[in-house]
């Protein structure tokens, strides 16, 4: 497998990969324009590929920049490919970003995923606490 930076046209493999993940959901808001204006103000677009297949996405890492710390997104495998290691490359690949960065980094993660819990208290991630996480989705619907 080969780790790479996005490219252009890549956006419609990698919302495959996040439709086929659960990482992708339209009221998210996550779509091409997004994507590349992260990378524009300092985030990166980490894709996977079958070595002799660059254009099959195979795994994403998406790290934002907010201009104080860096935030890990859609951070996925597909199922496919599951169990055989290949999120410790993704992770660690991603990490070497956040280093060269200089930023603390954050993620958000379902309390019943085990495996990428596991997998991030192995990188060095450490639990913050009592922490809850409130979102408004449809920003419509805010009345200012």
């Amino acid at each position: 497998m080969i780790i790479r930076p996005y490219r252009k046209g890549d956006f419609a493999a990698i919302m495959n990969l996040w439709t086929a993940t659960g990482l992708g959901r339209p009221e998210r808001g996550d779509d091409e324009t997004t994507v590349e204006r992260s990378i524009e103000i300092g985030g990166e677009m980490l894709v996977m590929c079958d070595e002799s297949d660059s254009d099959r996405i195979i795994g994403t890492s998406w790290t934002t920049f907010d201009g104080r710390r860096l935030h890990l997104h859609h951070f996925g495998i597909d199922p496919l490919h599951q169990g055989k290691g290949l999120a410790k490359d993704l992770l660690r690949k991603a990490l070497k970003f956040v280093k060269e960065k200089r930023c603390q980094v954050k993620l958000e993660v379902h309390r019943s995923n085990r495996a990428a819990i596991n997998l991030y208290k192995g990188a060095g991630f450490e639990y913050l606490g009592d922490y809850d996480i409130y979102i408004i989705r449809d920003i419509q619907n805010i009345e200012v």
